[in-house]
């Protein structure tokens, strides 16, 4: 009864360390988006989870980083993701990768990709110029949707992103506001029927 009744959680994560990231901003509105539209939205800001390219024998001799476990202990609590990514050279950052490629590595109990496998996911990117970032988004999709979640269809692009955003971060053409908000609907209204069929 006490898992029916609460707030599907969504774990946002922006492709992007910089402090004065684009994306981190983006991912910060998401989580107000998301809250907004009835979802218990958590950002986890990958310059606080640092940790080194994965590495096999790395993994090996000293199992998986502390930083990754924490991350992935978010992951697991989650009912889906959120992420924010810029384009790097028509793709996604390294860091993001990453990050993903740690917390989908199986501990002892667990299936495959457990932290992944099944959830929902949004996806969302700017860029300086007008194709908004839609290449990354194209790659994001196909790598989450390889790794078992199902990234809904809906998705924002947001073209000269420079311009978007006013000094406190927030953002200032009704498109880019309307578009957010559609996008947390969207995956709002994914995990309803997660959560009918959990009442």
């Amino acid at each position: 009864m006490e898992n029916a009744m609460r707030k599907p959680r969504i774990l946002v994560l922006a492709g992007s360390t910089r402090k004065d990231s684009i994306h981190r901003k983006l991912a910060r509105l998401t989580v107000d988006a998301l809250q907004a539209a009835g979802i218990d939205a958590t950002f986890a800001d990958l310059h606080d989870y640092p940790m080194p390219l994965y590495d096999g024998d790395l993994e090996a001799e000293q199992g998986i980083p502390p930083t990754a476990k924490a991350l992935k202990e978010l992951a697991r609590r989650s009912d889906g993701f959120a992420i924010a990514s810029p384009e790097y050279n028509g793709s996604f950052p390294a860091v993001l990768k990453n990050a993903i490629d740690w917390i989908s590595r199986p501990e002892p109990g667990d299936r495959p990709l457990e932290v992944f496998r099944g959830k929902a996911a949004a996806i969302l990117s700017g860029s300086p110029g007008p194709g908004g970032g839609r290449r990354v988004l194209k790659q994001l999709r196909e790598l989450l949707e390889m790794i078992g979640m199902t990234v809904i269809p809906q998705e924002l692009s947001i073209a000269r992103a420079n311009d978007a955003l006013d000094a406190a971060g927030r953002l200032v053409r009704p498109e880019d506001l309307a578009g957010l908000t559609a996008l947390a609907r969207a995956l709002a209204g994914a995990l309803a029927p997660k959560q009918e069929a959990a009442a």
